[in-house]
């Protein structure tokens, strides 16, 4: 075997880190957009944020040119020129593009008001007032608190009935601080607190105890016995059953505190901890009541009443102290019908806008500024025209899949789910010759605000299947109409898969038992057995 250099020819996609970053802001929500340009204002001096002052004095400054003319109407202009600039829509986009030295300027960098681009916005100084606008401040009337009126005592600047910091806090304790509360406020041993604290802190989010005695010995330096004591403590407190090993011992304590060991009210408490401890939790299921009341001895009765009291315990305690903080969600587009159409517009209002640096593109013409320094900025201008020509390539690809979705689902947005329409992602990618992957980036994780609410855009795809008329249906107006029929039904006679099967065929929809019970599992629906009410 020698060795030998040879030469290949094929072909390869290959992706420029331009082409990297538009698809990757394809699937980006708006906030995680706008963190990313963010971050590119800190990285690149090239890219500055419009602030509302600049857009106003630009176009102060546009409507003081045109009216040039007239020197007494200046004033008057003036006063008017801020209100004008109330309607000026803001977006994810850039102004005030210069061109460097080797490279093309974009078409629109400023995408503010149309969804689909728009004009650069020509910029401009501030116009020079008259007089100093500093002496016609009344600084005793407007500013009084926050000038310096001289050395205050300490018993002046704090009073003691002010609220403290702490107080203005919002954050929900969590497990761990509302247990070891409890804990230091309830009468303990002095060496047993140390243990508490420790089996605490290796309490899980459901307030279950998975690590083992032996372990919270070795890591408290107890004895395994004072572990098992201080546990015990844990259990009794608020929430009951936090630190318990499983879901049938949390329940057994929540039990013994309501008082069913001692049987104060009879024997049925003494017989839901034998339903509990005696009994997997599979077994007190309603179908399989009348059999285990044989085997217990006792009515079918009593055991309804006992799992009533059951189903009012909590087998995950710790759970209501989650510190799982919500998703937020923020709509991407607003679709709203102004005169019989349906108007599409970006939420963007409060992201940055962006724009080519003006003391840079001087820079970069300076006689004076040297190579190293023009090189440097014609890099980082490049990167920032790739960024601008991206974020607004995003909002066209977004703005014409909507466009899409919302001509084919018009009678969903009039008339609400039931008039869903099914529709697959090769139909849009067909409709706007975008590539499939291309639609499922950009329908992923967005959200839109409909007059049927928050949608999310994924959720306006769905399959379909023919009637005996030759029309489609979405599968998820059949779900719906399998849910209302089993909720419609007999408890003590459910509807079973087979029965359901029969009234879809009498409605023209043909759909075997297999495919109604793919469907009821989807949406988490018990069989006809499980939902048979005994009693």
């Amino acid at each position: 075997m020698s060795v030998k250099l040879t030469t290949n020819l094929s072909q390869r996609l290959v992706l420029t880190p331009q082409l990297r970053q538009r698809i990757e802001m394809l699937q980006m929500t708006s906030l995680e957009l706008s963190d990313l340009i963010q971050q590119q204002l800190l990285e690149n001096p090239i890219l500055e944020e419009v602030q509302s002052q600049d857009e106003k004095r630009e176009l102060e400054k546009e409507i003081l040119d045109q009216l040039a003319g007239s020197i007494d109407d200046a004033p008057a202009v003036e006063a008017a020129a801020p209100e004008s600039l109330n309607g000026n829509a803001a977006g994810n986009g850039a102004g005030d593009a210069a061109v460097a030295e080797g490279f093309e300027a974009p078409e629109a960098f400023e995408a503010a008001g149309d969804e689909r681009g728009e004009e650069f916005a020509e910029g401009g100084e501030a116009p020079e007032q008259s007089g100093d606008a500093f002496e016609e401040i009344d600084f005793g009337r407007e500013f009084q608190d926050y000038l310096d009126p001289g050395y205050k005592t300490q018993e002046y600047e704090y009073k003691d009935d002010a609220p403290t910091f702490e107080q203005f806090l919002t954050r929900a304790p969590s497990l761990a601080e509302h247990l070891e509360w409890q804990l230091h406020m309830t009468q303990v041993a002095e060496d047993l607190v140390a243990i508490c604290e420790c089996v605490i802190g290796n309490l899980d989010g459901d307030g279950r105890l998975n690590a083992t005695n032996e372990e919270v010995s070795a890591l408290s330096g107890c004895a395994v016995e004072r572990v098992e004591e201080a546990r015990q403590i844990v259990l009794h407190l608020d929430p009951t059953g936090c630190g318990s090993r499983d879901a049938r011992e949390c329940l057994l304590v929540q039990l013994k505190a309501m008082g069913g060991d001692a049987c104060p009210r009879g024997a049925e408490r003494c017989l839901a901890a034998r339903l509990i401890g005696e009994h997997p939790l599979s077994e007190l299921q309603q179908h399989k009541l009348p059999n285990l009341a044989k085997q217990m001895g006792v009515e079918v009765m009593d055991l309804v009443e006992e799992l009533q009291h059951i189903r009012k315990l909590d087998p995950y305690p710790g759970r209501r102290y989650s510190s799982d903080e919500p998703i937020l969600i923020v709509p991407e587009v607003f679709i709203e019908k102004v005169d019989d159409v349906y108007e599409i517009y970006f939420a963007d209002d409060g992201g940055p806008r962006l724009r080519i640096s003006r003391d840079m593109q001087h820079l970069l013409s300076r006689d004076g500024t040297t190579k190293e320094t023009k090189d440097f900025i014609k890099d980082k201008m490049r990167s920032a025209v790739d960024l601008l020509r991206n974020i607004e390539h995003r909002r066209q690809t977004i703005y014409r899949v909507v466009e899409c979705i919302v001509r084919r689902q018009s009678e969903f947005l009039d008339k609400g789910v039931q008039f869903i329409k099914p529709m697959m992602l090769k139909d849009v990618a067909e409709d706007t010759g975008m590539h499939l992957s291309t639609i499922s980036r950009v329908v992923n994780r967005k959200y839109a605000h409909t007059p049927q609410g928050v949608i999310e855009l994924r959720r306006f795809f769905t399959e379909g299947m023919l009637n005996e008329e030759g029309e489609e249906v979405s599968t998820r107006i059949i779900k719906l109409r399998i849910k209302k029929l089993i909720e419609e039904e007999d408890s003590h006679n459910p509807i079973t898969d087979d029965q359901v099967v029969k009234i879809l065929a009498k409605e023209g929809i043909k759909l075997s038992r297999r495919t109604v019970a793919k469907y009821r599992d989807q949406m988490s629906i018990p069989g006809s057995r499980e939902r048979k009410a005994v009693v």
